[in-house]
């Protein structure tokens, strides 16, 4: 867990829960692509940057979800970094109770606030500054979250963030997180027929040729779909649906 991994020249990922991706066009411009759950995951971070004499000065998140921004607070505190974000997400990353409240649709009691649904607030540069690389190519990928996005880097290396997940997660837990299906499909129709020299989801393999593990995201969501219209051939209120859905997975329901 948090091994260095190179996929090209000057791009690599942090093998960890929801990869952290790097790109070190040299040693004192050095640029994370999301860092991390926590502090925690912030100081590992630190570790590896340190041991191969790196400077960073920028942070570019994918999206608001606290484990992605969980490690930017630390490592600016650390660094003076600039933290780049963009739209909805923007807002979270500047007031990260919005996520759990958005996720509960209240106000939050003791259980909902942990690191895993709301990371500490850092300060957020907009993707539109005149100071964002202008090497690197943002790529909207909304879908899973409001608006969340990857991005291509001069090597032609691909940042998928939470786009698509590995068979085994979809396998285990059959329901992924998708705040708006329909655009999250048209993003994974979007992802299939693009091309680069290595994608790198945050939560699966990186790979040259994602195609297939794509076409299985898609599979999945019409699954659940489908699952859902089955419950749903007579009239039942939400809370029953749910129910069902969980049962028909095998899911275990918690307050979270």
């Amino acid at each position: 867990m948090y091994e260095l991994v190179q996929v090209s020249e000057k791009c690599y990922y942090i093998n960890c829960p929801a990869k952290i991706d790097v790109y070190a066009p040299d040693k004192d411009h050095v640029y994370l692509i999301d860092s991390g759950n926590d502090k925690d995951a912030g100081r590992k971070v630190r570790q590896i940057l340190d041991k191969n004499g790196w400077h960073l000065t920028v942070i570019l998140n994918t999206h608001s979800n606290a484990d992605h921004i969980g490690g930017n607070k630390y490592l600016q505190g650390q660094t003076g970094c600039k933290v780049y974000s963009g739209g909805i997400e923007a807002a979270f990353t500047k007031f990260p109770v919005l996520e759990p409240s958005f996720l509960y649709g209240g106000y939050l009691c003791k259980e909902l606030r942990h690191k895993f649904l709301m990371a500490q607030e850092s300060s957020v540069t907009d993707f539109s500054d005149e100071s964002f690389p202008k090497e690197i190519e943002v790529l909207p990928l909304p879908g899973h979250f409001f608006d969340m996005v990857g991005f291509r880097m001069p090597e032609d290396v691909v940042f998928l963030a939470d786009c698509i997940s590995s068979r085994e997660t979809l396998e285990k837990y059959a329901v992924s997180f998708i705040y708006d299906v329909r655009a999250y499909l048209e993003t994974l129709g979007m992802v299939e027929g693009m091309k680069a020299a290595m994608f790198v989801p945050a939560h699966a393999e990186a790979s040259a040729d994602i195609r297939e593990l794509v076409s299985y995201n898609k599979t999945k969501v019409y699954e659940v779909a489908d699952r859902i219209l089955s419950i749903c051939e007579e009239p039942l209120y939400f809370e029953k649906i749910l129910q069902e859905v969980f049962k028909g997975y095998g899911l275990a329901m918690n307050f979270e």
